[in-house]
Parts: C-alpha cells; structure tokens; sequence
C-alpha cells in the first residue's frame, strides 16, 4: 500500500458520508450476498465472525477493521455475538487539483482497494467512529455536518495507524484485485505495466502469476472483458460500431475489428447482423455474466467440430449457413462447383501438410518457403501453404483477392475482384477493372462464386474458410509475414518468383537512400511518435508492425520512439499501442509526430496542450493520410517512404 500517495489523496478529495450503521449479529447468524453501494469502512467492536469481501476471508474479532470499495459482496458468519459499523462515504476530487490527483488515482486508488488490519491503538477509531454514529443519527442538518468532520479525524487516525501497523495489512490475492479492477475499468487505456503498478507488484511477477491462476495473460483477459460488452452492446442496441469500439476501450475501430475478429472469428459488422437477426444472446459465448479466475478459454463464436460458423463438411465441400432458408439450394451450387472443379484442378485444399502446419520460413534462403511444382497433364502448379497444398493455375486469369490486393498489384497482378480499399491507397490506379466485393472481413462468398475465379488469395483464416470451397484458396497470413515473406510466397504462387524479388531490391535500395539523406540531415536519429485520435485522446503506436507508417519508421529506418513508447515496443500482440489522455499526451510526443489523418478528424489548432507540444510548436507535424498509410505493401510502402523523407527533411532545422 503506498500510503503517501494515499494521504496525498485524501487532502485533495471531497468526502460524503453516505449512511452509517450500527450492526448487531447473534451467534450462528449469517449476512449473505451484500453488495457495498459505495466505498465502505467495517470496524467490528465486539465478538468474533467470518468475514468475506468478495471471496476474500478475514477473521475479525474486536477491533478488526476492514475496507471495501462499491459493487464489492460482503458476507458475515457470526461465531459469537458480534457487533460491527459499517461507514459508507463517496468522495470527489478538489476541482482546482483534479488533473494532478486524477493521475495519482490511476496508480494508486485508496478508496476502490480492499484491505484489513486490527490497528494496535484502537480505541482512537472506536471513539472517533461512535462520535460520529451519534450525531449522524441524532443531531440533523448540524450533526451531519459536525459527523463530516469528524470522518476526516477518523481518517487522519486509520492513516497514521496503517503506517504503524502496515506490516499487519490482510491485503486482497493481487490477481482477484486485478480481475476485479479489470472488470470496473475495462473502458480505460490500460497496459501490463500500468496494471502491475496499481497493485504494486513488479511486470514479471504480475504477469506469471495472473496467468497461472487465469490461464490467459492479463491483457487477454482484458480484451475478453472487452469484447464480451462489445457483443452485449451489438445485440441490444443500434449504436455504430465505432460508437460501440470507442465505449469498450478502442479508439481505432480499425484495430477494434482486428481484435474482434481473431476473438469470435467474425467481422464486427457480421456479428452485429446476426445479433440483430438472431435475437439471442446465446449464440454469442462472449456475452456472459463475467470472467472468473479460473475460466477456460472461451470458444471462437459458433464452433461444430473444427469449423465457425460457416460451416463445411470432412471433404470440405459443402457450404452451410446457419438457420438461412437458402442454406439447401446453396449448398447444392456449391457441391456442383467442387465437383466441376474437382476435375481440372483438385480443390482448393485437398492435399494436407502431413504436419498440418506452416512451412513458411522467416527469410528466403529457408528450405521451402513456398514450393512450386509443374504438372504434364494440367497447366497448374502445387503451392504449400500453412492450410496445406493447394494446386493453382499457371497462368490465373480471373483472381479474387482479399486485402492484399496492394501485395499483387505490385506484382502486376490485375484482379478481376478485390475487397474494399480505403481512398488514398498507393495502388487504386491499378485496378479500375476490378469488381468491388466490400470489406474484406464481410465478404459475400456468393458475390465471389458470381465472378467465376480460377485463384482465391486471402490474408486471414476466417476469410479462408468462407470461400475455400469456390475455387482453388491460396491462405497467406498476413498476421504472421513480413513484407518481404509476403511478396516472395504470391511471387512463387503467380509465377513471378524475379518480379518479387526485383521489387523487393528496389525497396531496400529506396530505404538505403532515405536513411543516408536522413542521417546527413541529422534527423535519424531523432524520436517519432505516431499517434491517430483527436481532442479527448490519442491512441499511441508502440508496435513495428501496427501500419501508420510504423513499419517503415521504427522498423526499416531504425529511429526510435520516445523512451516511454520505446521500452514497450513489441512488448504483446495484443498491445500494439495504447490510449493516451491529451492531459498526459506531451509526455507521450518525440521530436516529431507522425499523425493519421482524415477527412472530419478533429481540429487541434486551438487546443492548448496540443500546441505547447514542442514538436507542434516547431511544425514537426507530418499529417499522414489514413488510406495511403494504413497499407504495408511495396507500392504503398515506396510512397509512404518518399513523403515520410521528404517530410522529415523540410523539418530538419526547425
């Protein structure tokens, strides 16, 4: 407990008493399933009793004084007659110090923790607890107010006797303490670090020991919480996804549908029509009451066998939506395109890695990235893929393609189908010809199957298993693959194994030149923040593969971030970057800030914090275009460099 940072606290916050009682328990009487309706001070005077606040068990004899925060279930077992008051109180910050003291809170909160201790002298809280019981009882308007002061005398007294006695603390099992923080404030911008810091215990140690109770690490646990009040607001309201993304703590609705997606194994926008459609709640593992310590890890949406909720059978050739009246005749189009299929070109996934896994390595000089293979009787070749072999034409003629529609544009690949792109992409002027078949996260497999491609190319495995029936599907996980990794494997999966790498060579002899005219200008090895938000908050980037210009910036340039994004780069998965509070945002800016822009985002030219930011106060700002910056192909790539450069070099001298 940091109990300076605890008195720093309560000499700026404002207290109310909410009631006071005075409880009197008969030996064998129990109090069950009480839930504390605010922050909440038990002291017992006499006798003996089991007491539980929320699962943690104190034994209280006279004298024993406990603290619980609101929404926290109390429970008392009395072993003998015990009396007890139980004090409730809210407080609010002082106005003119709400700033500095709301920072303090968020890592060190002495009214929403649970601890307990029998305080060595503990007459002065006795006599200071019943004075107050009485005038708040007995003396009206006056009393109430004498029993508001008197409450400060009381706290005064706990404080100065928990730093006497601190060692004698019960405190709450850390990890009961995170989940249930977790649950209140799934909302805020929370990190591994930051979580381990409100409960006062190191990183490492806060992080192997909530796994080994949980099964999951903190942040996944976090997201569940997340994703679990995502579904509960898709299903009962009509808010927007990026309202609903915002309200369960992503800022970036686009990140909010990454994290979705690998989570239920749905788009965002799919779930919420069948949420809609459906009616039900149960259709969704995630909606449910709370995570509990303990929990196995919840299942990916509507799971049968192996598959989600587009179903297929064992030979993988039948398609089946659930509950559709179409879902019959559908499946007999289907059937019958496998079938004709069958005869020219095997299946999308009909022969299996005996391992079942991927056989991509991390550099082209490994074994077997991609292995190709030249058949006599058929114009096609075998690609290995982490689904398994797949044969594919030679020479495609009508390919579909699913997000990585800049990867191939850049191999000269001119797709007759492709997802939605965002305005501004690097490669648009490429593919006037091609049909539009919407996000790439709801595609309708029909749409696809109307084109009649002879090659299917998707980044993700839901993606995969929705349309892996139509034609040959060549599974390449973005997720999982660098730049480089991707282009080598369609470079060898369209023929164009030279293209690849030529393009590649270019890149790196792009990047080479824009790191020597960045370090002769004295700017490489200057720190860049990249930030997309507006005047409430910014969600910062700590990751090198996050897209906004991160990769090239952090990973292919080598600079650095500012030290407090720096040393958390990387650090998970889940924590490609983190909400930040434009209170807090200029401790969070590098000498320059890259921030994603867009059409109606806000307005910070009169934001006072926004402008006493040095970089902004020297225009070290470079404005990167959401739709050009949110892609990490070649030709997006080469383009964001060239404006990044020349950006950074007409800033050189400011």
């Amino acid at each position: 407990m940091k109990l300076d940072e605890h008195t720093t606290i309560w000499n700026h916050t404002a207290v109310k008493i909410s009631d006071i009682r005075h409880i009197a328990m008969s030996p064998g009487e129990t109090m069950e399933g009480y839930r504390l309706p605010a922050s909440c001070f038990m002291y017992s005077t006499r006798g003996r009793a089991s007491v539980a606040l929320d699962g943690v068990t104190h034994q209280a004899e006279s004298f024993y004084l406990l603290h619980g925060a609101k929404g926290m279930q109390l429970e008392v077992a009395a072993k003998e007659s015990f009396d007890f008051y139980l004090l409730f109180y809210r407080t609010t910050l002082v106005f003119s110090r709400w700033k500095e003291i709301g920072r303090l809170l968020t890592r060190s909160d002495p009214f929403s923790i649970q601890y307990g201790f029998r305080p060595s002298e503990p007459l002065g809280l006795y006599s200071c607890l019943r004075s107050m019981e009485r005038t708040w009882t007995e003396g009206g308007k006056l009393g109430r107010l004498q029993a508001t002061g008197l409450f400060y005398q009381f706290v005064h007294e706990l404080l100065w006797q928990l730093k006497t006695d601190e060692e004698k603390l019960v405190k709450t099992d850390f990890v009961t303490s995170a989940t249930r923080y977790l649950h209140s404030h799934y909302q805020d911008s929370i990190t591994l670090q930051s979580l381990a810091e409100q409960l006062n215990y190191s990183v490492r140690h806060f992080a192997v020991s909530f796994k080994q109770q949980t099964g999951v690490s903190p942040i996944e646990y976090l997201i569940r919480i997340r994703i679990s009040h995502a579904c509960r607001l898709m299903a009962e309201t009509g808010a927007s996804l990026r309202d609903i993304a915002s309200q369960v703590g992503y800022p970036d609705v686009y990140y909010f549908n990454r994290i979705f997606k690998k989570q239920t194994g749905l788009s965002p926008s799919r779930y919420q029509a069948q949420a809609r459609q459906l009616q039900q709640a149960k259709d969704s593992p995630f909606i449910l009451s709370g995570l509990h310590i303990g929990t196995k890890k919840a299942q990916r949406y509507i799971r049968h066998g192996n598959d989600n909720h587009y179903q297929y059978n064992a030979g993988g050739s039948s398609y089946m939506k659930r509950n559709s009246k179409s879902a019959i005749l559908f499946s007999m189009l289907i059937s019958l395109t496998m079938v004709l299929s069958a005869c020219t070109t095997g299946g999308g996934s009909g022969i299996n890695n005996a391992a079942g896994s991927a056989v991509i390595a991390p550099s082209a000089s490994s074994a077997a990235a991609v292995e190709t293979e030249t058949t006599n009787k058929a114009a096609t070749r075998v690609i290995s893929t982490e689904k398994g072999d797949v044969e594919v034409p030679l020479n495609p003629q009508r390919v579909v393609v699913m997000y990585l529609i800049g990867d191939i544009a850049a191999l000269g690949v001119k797709p007759v189908g492709i997802s939605e792109i965002y305005a501004g992409a690097a490669f648009t002027d490429r593919l006037t010809d091609a049909d539009s078949l919407g996000p790439e996260y709801d595609v309708n497999p029909e749409s696809v199957m109307a084109l009649k491609p002879d090659l299917i190319i998707v980044a993700t495995e839901f993606t995969y298993d929705k349309l892996k029936s139509i034609a040959p599907t060549v599974y390449v996980p973005y997720e999982k693959l660098t730049t480089e990794q991707r282009i080598e494997m369609l470079g060898k999966v369209f023929g164009k194994e030279q293209e690849a790498k030529a393009l590649l060579e270019d890149f790196r002899k792009n990047v080479e030149t824009s790191k020597q005219k960045l370090q002769a200008a004295g700017v490489l090895d200057k720190t860049v923040t990249i930030m997309e938000g507006g005047a409430k908050e910014m969600f910062v980037v700590q990751s090198t593969h996050f897209g906004r210009g991160s990769q090239l910036i952090y990973d292919y340039l080598g600079m650095e971030a500012p030290d407090v994004i720096q040393n958390n780069m990387n650090a998970s998965e889940s924590e490609a970057g983190k909400s930040v509070s434009m209170e807090v945002l200029p401790e969070y800016a590098g000498d320059y800030i890259v921030r994603s822009s867009w059409e109606g985002m806000d307005d910070l030219s009169k934001n006072k914090i926004w402008n006493s930011i040095e970089a902004v106060k020297a225009g070290r700002i470079i404005e990167a275009e959401f739709g050009l910056f949110f892609y990490t192909d070649p030709l997006s790539l080469n383009k964001q460099l060239d404006l990044l450069t020349g950006k950074l070099l007409e800033t050189a001298g400011k």
